[in-house]
């Protein structure tokens, strides 16, 4: 950032104080953990949450998509990043941020394959957008979707190919919602605790 302002330096001493006040915690992982996710989850499963802003960022309005990918309902992988291009929709940012979840699910699908960790069932991803929810599973292209084609190819490809469900999932129970914008203490404190995000015993 060439030009920062105030604004700018209240929010890194914010999340500085954050980062000191949380050092002592980590992610809690566990054999055979109790299932605190939306769907029945056992040990072989795994199950992402992906979420996008839209236009968050008031410097550039640029998108911060995210995910969760639980493995059972142990947290194995997330992300939290600034898009590269500004969507010119809500649905264009959720579609980016499922896309980059998918290629994640995949990358972790063929890694417990080589490592001999068979998967029960078919992953599922849970998404807020109804309009990126159903774009993922409609065969029909819409031209107003023509800037997200190879995202939308490959989403669609995984779907059609049943070697993956995307699933709408309300917004109170979105869990990647805490990488994507700010929240209220108790709403950030609760999806934290859904992360296993625990202060260390």
């Amino acid at each position: 950032m060439h030009f920062p302002t105030t604004n700018h330096w209240s929010t890194v001493k914010r999340i500085l104080r954050y980062l000191k006040g949380t050092i002592s915690y980590g992610l809690l992982v566990q054999q055979n953990s109790s299932p605190v996710l939306h769907a029945d989850a056992t040990f072989n499963t795994l199950t992402a949450f992906s979420d996008a802003d839209w236009a968050g960022c008031p410097d550039d309005r640029r998108s911060t998509g995210g995910y969760a990918i639980y493995l059972g309902t142990n947290l194995v992988s997330w992300s939290a990043r600034k898009q590269k291009t500004v969507s010119r929709s809500s649905t264009e940012s959720e579609y980016k941020a499922l896309a980059d979840a998918i290629a994640e699910l995949t990358w972790l699908q063929t890694l417990l394959q080589e490592l001999h960790v068979p998967i029960q069932t078919v992953p599922t991803l849970w998404c807020d957008n109804l309009g990126a929810t159903y774009l993922s599973a409609n065969p029909v292209f819409h031209a107003r979707t023509k800037h997200v084609e190879v995202d939308f190819h490959f989403v669609r490809e995984k779907v059609a190919k049943r070697q993956l469900s995307v699933q709408f999932i309300s917004t109170d129970d979105q869990i990647a919602d805490v990488f994507t914008k700010p929240l209220p203490s108790q709403r950030f404190l609760n999806l934290r605790s859904k992360l296993r995000v625990a202060s260390r015993p």
